[in-house]
This record gives C-alpha cells, structure tokens and sequence, in this order.
C-alpha cells in the first residue's frame, strides 16, 4: 500500500452469483454502516469492544490518557483432567427412582442431591495491555473522540484530537497470524510518547528484554478457587505466555522501565503485536505431563510473521475475515419504496499505509450504538436490526474457529477470576444456541470446534455412563468445561440433574447433515456419536405406567418438578437410513422403542405438557421452555403435520409471557417464526432492544448493553447468537425437501428488504428480496447437489428442480425467470 487515496475493493463472495433484475437498489450491502459506535470511551465491561480471531481476545476500552486492551486465551482454564464417575450412584439412583415411582417427587428431588458431582471448572483471563500517554491527552477535544467497531473489516479504532494533533489507535486479532495487533499513530512526526505494560490477575513474573519486547509468563489455578475440591491439594495448572512486540519509526526512541516496562518517545507511529500461547495440550493430558512450551511457541509466532509490515497483516487479516463475514448481507427498510446506499464498496481515505481506514463523516457518526438502542422502542429502525443480526455472526467469527476451543458462555471474552457461572458451557440450550446461526447464517467451519468438544464428550461420557448409570453408550449433563466435564453439576436436580446434554448436542451433527448433505461427515463424525448417544438412551429408558418407556428420573431444565420426561432423539435412525446402515442392531432397538415413547401431548389448559403428568407449574413465566424443543430448533411440531401441537405451543408461549433473560427472548423469537406468527416473533424482536444500565443491571431481564453484548443479565453472549439465527428463521425457513419464504416477516415494519446468502437444508444458499411487504424475486442454487425443492409462498407450491452448478431466479409467483451457471456470475 503507498500514502495518500486508496480505495478497499471489497472481494467477490459466493452471494454476488446473484442479484434481483427487477430492483438495481437491491444490489447494495447495507442501508448504514455496519459500526458499532460510542461517543466516549469505556466506563464499564460492557462499554468495551470485543475483537478476536476464534482463540485469542480483547476488549478495547478506549480510554485517551491511560487505554487498557483486557485480553483472553480460550484455553486458560482452572484444574487438571477430572474422574467424573461415582460408584455410589447406581444404589442412590435406585432410591430416586423408588420414590419417583411412588409419587413421592418432593423426598425424590431431595435425594437426587446424592446424584450430583463436583462443579465444572473455570474460564479464566489472561491479562491486560496498558497504554499510558503523557498528560496533554488528559485535555484532549472531547467533540473528536471517535470510537467504533467496524464489522466489515473487525477492526476496532479510536480517534481523538490534542492540541490540533489527531491521534489514531486501530486493533485487531488476526487469525492466520495467531496474534492481536495494535497501531497508533499521531498526525503530526514525532508527536507520538506514551509507555507500555502488561499485567495479569493470575499469578504471573514479568520482564521486558532489549528486543523491544515484554514477556509475561503464568499459570492457573490447578483447582478452582471456592468451592474448594480439596483444600489439601494443588496439582500444577494450565502454563500461560504471552508475548507483547513494539515496533516504531526509525528515529523515535523506546527506553526499558524497571525492566517491566517499555516507553516510546518522539515516535510517529508504534505498532504492538501479541502472541500468546498456553501448555493446554487437550483434554486428556494433565498440564504437569504437557510438553508444551508456551514461551517458545509465542515468541515462534512472532517470528514467524517478522517480515511481514503492519499493512501485510492488515490485508491477511481482512481477507481471511471478509471470506466469512461477506457470505450474507442483510437489507431492511420500513419503506414500500426503498433505496438504499451502496456501502459495500466505498472509497476511503488512508493517510499513510500504517493509518487505518475511516469513512466520510456521516450524519449517523455523532449517533451512539447506545443511543440508537435507547430510540428503538420509538423509531424501530430497521438498519438496526441489520446492524445486530450481522454483530451475532461478527463474534461467531471472532470467537470460534477450527482449531480452537468451543465457545463458552461469554464467547471468549471474560474479565473476571470467578465469572458468572464459571463461564462454562451450559448444554441445556446455551452451548447450543452459541452455533445456531453457523448454518443458516453461512458460517460452517465456526461450528467445528462443536463438533471437536462433543467428541471429547463422548470419550468421559463413556465412562459417566457405565459407572453411574451401568449403561452403554455415552452421557453428558448440564455444565462441562475444558476438560470435558460430563458429571452432574453440584447441587440441586432442579440445575444439576439432566442427562440428556449429549442427546441435545446431537442434533447439531445431525443438522449439520441436512445442511451440507455431506456424507463423509455423517458417516466418520457423526454417526459414531450419534450411536453412542442413542445406545446410552436406550439404555437409560425404563418401563414406566402403561408399559411406556420414560426417563427417570428427568428434569426439564432448570424448572422445578422431577418426573419422567419424554426426550429421545430420531436422528439416528434417519442417519443410517442416508449411509444404509438400516440393518444395524441398534436401528432395530431403536425402532422397537419408538413407539412405547410417551408422545408429545396437550395439557388441561391447552398448553404443551412439560412433564409426562399435568402437574401444575409451578412457576408459569419460568425462562426455559425445553418442552417446546419439537417446535425450535427441533422438527417434530409443525404448522403443516401437528395443528393441533402448534395451537398448543401458541399457548404455551402466551402462558410463559414476554420476560425474560435475552437468552430466552431469542429462543422465542425463533418459535413464534416457526408458528408463522410475525406479530409476536416482532415483538420479542423489539422486546430485546432495551438498553441495560450497566450500574442497575440487576433491574433488567435481558436487553442489550452499550457494546451490543446481549445480558442474562450478566452478560451472556448466547442471545447474541440467538438473535442472528432467529431473524433468519423470520426470513427463511426449511426442511431438506421444503423451502418456506418470509414465513415470519413483519411486512409493516421491514416492508422492503433483501437478504443474500443464507443457508437452507438440502445444500441450497438462498436469497430472497421483497418490496411492499411481498415477496419480489428469490435466487437459488446448490453448489454440489442436484436437488427437487418445494418452494412455499403464501399457500402458493411450487416444486422446483435444482441442478448443481447454476442460479436460478423466481418471481413473487415462484416462477422461475432465468437460470445461468456460475460461470456466468460475479463469483466466477
């Protein structure tokens, strides 16, 4: 890159084979810039921005005079590999089942405690950047602060003004680097002076060496801090390292500080570079026993990139990151006649090639995120929407990728010792709904480390299974961990009893199946679990009243009531069916027990019944609705084959009301799209954006912070997620022979609109635009596949057949108007 003008062309992407022929408005990206902005800088966590490349992390505070980079590594975690067996849970289990058997569910929850185990362990951080500049910045011009995230390019920036000098900061994580990069600069040569550290809450020693470099070297707690384990123990934990690189301008000079720290003078621009690294070595391999070398390994990755200049990384990092992020855009607007703004290609001026890119001044660049949150319940912008549906698939990228951990309950972001919930996975609907959008919202490798984790699962689980519950197959419960916990939890039924967390993780490999239609995946990743998990099943089901096969005993997750619960997943019997494996032994035992499963009724008051018996609820707007798992994510209660289950789950979400932790809106939004009620699915749309105040937080259910993190409250990056794959269930729905069009879409509210590049069962990638709140025109094609589609539109069907290779395009009436092969198309 040389000084002066440039202009950033924005790569071809897989969804530019197609664009609608009756509206040239259409062919634009986004109705605004896809920023996340603030008007100051960070004055809580959740002010922050969060960038990352899947392993590594930070939050970008944005302070002028003192800048803290708050970071995070995906494998520093608390404790050493677990035994989560107990030999004394067979003879307790017995007893629960006694008492469950004889009505007795008050004295059966108290003795179900015996089945517990000891908690997951915990999601640590691994230190903080700090940038100290001298005090002139103090009086820095307060109506030049700038701080945005922008989501085309993830990257964070600041900008801010003293005395007429204008001084720029640019972060971002890169992941074919493995490392996490800072520049600033000063618009004025030699402006630039400020001294660097690094810090760390876990124990840690600290030296910077003449190399212009800062090492930090720690470790984690071999044992979680309260609740203790054992007080008598503390075997070695994960080892950490983390490597902070400074580079300046020939002249400027960089002098060590207490040999801790590095201070730049007289520079124009500096640029940090951190690597870190960590022994963690899998879940199976003690860290005492890893051979790992977390210093060496950070300090070879900074090697590795040592000829490469800021603008070398910056250009790997976007074309790694837009390969993802530009699969699918998303254009809404209220108008029946909308025009839109092409952002997608615009020019912007760099002014030097270590300077990052900042658009225009716009109108919308004095507006807050946060302000344009708090206006929501008034102007329902729909651009938004855009902006929040796209920030959900932002951190997907950002905190999951092949290779890394799967994320956790706060992605990978966390600044806490003791987090909330320990930070671990929860695989009673959030695990889950962290890689909902990964299909439909065009993100597949983001979903591997899913994939990696149940693994691990069923190698512990395996073993849960055969001493706890003298079973086949393979278990895992509510809360897991690096480690790959698959013991209960500690405590009580109510959180701490359900075995069907494996069984829910399933059905991911299972969709990822319908999705790609990839055979070599079901056949050598999936079906291995998915047997293990349905052996387990079939093991674990007893013969109940009437001769019918029941889970005892079962929660449903988190709600108070032990009972028998009907869960069994059928994704086996329809995985041997694509691989012809039909006459495997377990098909068989599998079939035979299908029909002695209780089946999914209706309770006296017309909802779905949560428990085999009509008990009463005892608490009618509890968060969870587990019983409605048929409808969303599952398939088994459908608007066309269960009315009368439909009517019902209409009831039950009526009966559970609107409140709720964000976590749960979304999971309703996606429910009330399955029913095809857009009203509703809009009103938990809007139900969400309420700005949470970070000081009163306990105030809130759900909402949205400053930064767009969603809150339980605390924050939990679940709803995040949920709400990018829920506006996609609004838009696009689909089995592997069906494809539903704008089931869901609230045509007052976004009446005009384009979505390009969304995923359908069955290999298909989908677009569809609208005008006056009816369908315009849909672009379809398959990549690999040749595929007869049911196309759905208002009542109206029409079966399509799809041939591999080339894009189709129908009219609202889902005639088809054209086909063309890709090579024809912009992606060519």
């Amino acid at each position: 890159m040389e000084d002066g003008d440039w202009i950033l062309v924005r790569r071809p992407t897989e969804k530019d084979l197609w664009s609608p022929t009756l509206m040239s408005d259409f062919n634009n990206d986004s109705s605004k810039p896809l920023k996340v902005t603030f008007s100051g800088p960070a004055k809580h966590w959740t002010d922050a921005i969060p960038i990352g490349n899947g392993r590594l992390g930070a939050m970008v505070w944005g302070g002028v005079a003192v800048e803290t980079l708050q970071l995070n590594e995906d494998t520093l975690w608390t404790g050493t590999p677990g035994n989560y067996t107990d030999r004394n849970v067979p003879e307790a289990l017995s007893e629960v089942r006694k008492l469950v058997d004889g009505g007795q569910y008050a004295a059966a929850t108290k003795a179900a405690v015996k089945l517990s185990d000891n908690p997951s362990d915990v999601y640590q951080l691994l230190g903080d950047i700090k940038l100290e500049f001298d005090d002139s910045h103090l009086k820095y011009v307060e109506n030049t602060y700038r701080r945005e995230l922008d989501l085309e390019t993830a990257t964070a920036r600041v900008k801010y003004s003293v005395d007429n000098i204008e001084f720029t900061r640019e972060h971002f994580a890169s992941h074919p680097d493995q490392v996490i990069v800072t520049k600033i600069s000063g618009s004025k040569p030699g402006s630039l002076s400020f001294t660097v550290s690094l810090d760390s809450k876990l124990h840690h020693h600290l030296e910077a060496n003449n190399q212009n470099q800062i090492i930090l070297q720690g470790s984690c707690p071999g044992k979680r801090i309260p609740p203790h384990i054992s007080v008598h123990e503390n075997p070695k934990g994960i080892q950490f390292s983390t490597v902070l690189d400074l580079q300046v301008n020939p002249g400027a000079i960089i002098h060590v500080l207490d040999d801790k720290k590095l201070k730049v003078e007289g520079s124009d621009w500096a640029v940090l570079i951190l690597a870190a690294s960590s022994s963690f070595d899998g879940p199976f391999t003690k860290p005492s026993d890893s051979k790992k070398e977390p210093t060496s390994e950070s300090l070879n990755a900074l090697k590795s990139i040592i000829g490469l200049s800021y603008s070398d990384l910056y250009t790997r990092h976007l074309d790694d990151y837009q390969n993802l992020f530009h699969r699918v855009s998303l254009q809404l607007s209220k108008n029946s006649r909308s025009m839109f703004n092409d952002r997608s290609l615009e020019i912007k001026k760099a002014k030097s090639p270590l300077t990052g890119l900042w658009s225009k001044k716009s109108e919308d660049d004095t507006v807050s995120t946060a302000e344009r949150v708090k206006s929501f319940q008034t102007d329902e912008d729909p651009s938004f929407v855009e902006l929040l549906f796209q920030y959900g698939r932002y951190l997907l990228i950002s905190c999951s990728r092949p290779g890394t951990q799967v994320a956790n309950l706060q992605g990978i972001w966390n600044k806490d010792i003791e987090p909330a919930w320990d930070g671990a996975p929860h695989l009673n609907i959030n695990l889950q709904m962290n890689y909902w959008p990964s299909l439909p919202c065009n993100l597949k490798e983001c979903q591997e480390p899913l994939f990696d984790f149940i693994s691990s699962l069923s190698i512990n689980g395996s073993k849960t299974a055969k001493v706890n519950y003298e079973a086949g197959g393979w278990v895992a419960h509510q809360v897991s961990d690096i480690w790959a916990k698959t013991s209960p939890d500690r405590g009580e039924a109510v959180w701490a009893l359900w075995q069907m967390g494996g069984a829910w993780l399933c059905t991911h490999l299972w969709e990822h199946y319908t999705y790609t239609l990839d055979k070599d995946f079901l056949k050598n990743k999936a079906y291995p679990l998915l047997e293990g998990c349905a052996l387990f099943l079939l093991d674990w089901l007893i013969e109940g009243p009437g001769g019918y096969l029941e889970t005892n005993p079962s929660t449903s997750p988190e709600h108070m009531f032990i009972a028998p619960d009907e869960k069994f997943s059928h994704e086996i019997v329809s995985a041997a069916e694509v691989l012809g494996r039909t006459d495997d032994s377990i098909i068989g035992k599998v079939r035979e027990a299908q029909p002695r499963l209780l089946p999914t009724r209706v309770a006296r008051d017309g909802s779905i019944m949560e428990w085999a018996q009509d008990f009463q609820d005892p608490d009618v707007h509890h968060r969870h609705v587990s019983h409605l798992f048929g409808l969303f994510p599952g398939h088994t209660i459908t608007i066309e084959k269960t009315p009368d289950l439909c009517k019902a789950a209409d009831n039950t979400l009526y009966k559970r009301g609107e409140d709720g932790p964000g976590w749960s809106t979304t999971w309703k939004i996606a429910l009330w799209a399955r029913l095809h009620n857009t009203e509703h699915a809009y009103r938990m749309v809007k139900h969400l954006i309420n700005l949470v105040d970070p000081d009163h937080e306990a105030d809130f259910e759900g909402g949205l912070y400053s930064n767009l993190f969603t809150a339980h409250p605390p924050f939990q990056i679940d709803a995040n997620f949920g709400f990018s794959a829920a506006v996609a269930e609004m838009l696009v729905q689909s089995t592997i022979k069906d494809l539903y069009l704008l089931p869901a879409l609230p045509r007052d509210k976004w009446a005009s609109g384009c979505v390009k590049g969304l995923k359908a069962r069955g290999g298909m990638t989908v677009n569809v635009c609208w005008q006056g709140g009816d369908l315009l025109e849909v672009g379809l094609w398959s990549k690999e596949h040749n595929t007869v589609k049911r196309l759905h539109y208002r009542g109206t069907i029409v079966t399509a057949n799809i041939l591999r290779g080339r894009v189709y395009t129908f009219n609202r009436e889902l005639k088809c108007l054209k086909s063309y092969p890709f090579s024809e198309g912009a992606f060519s």
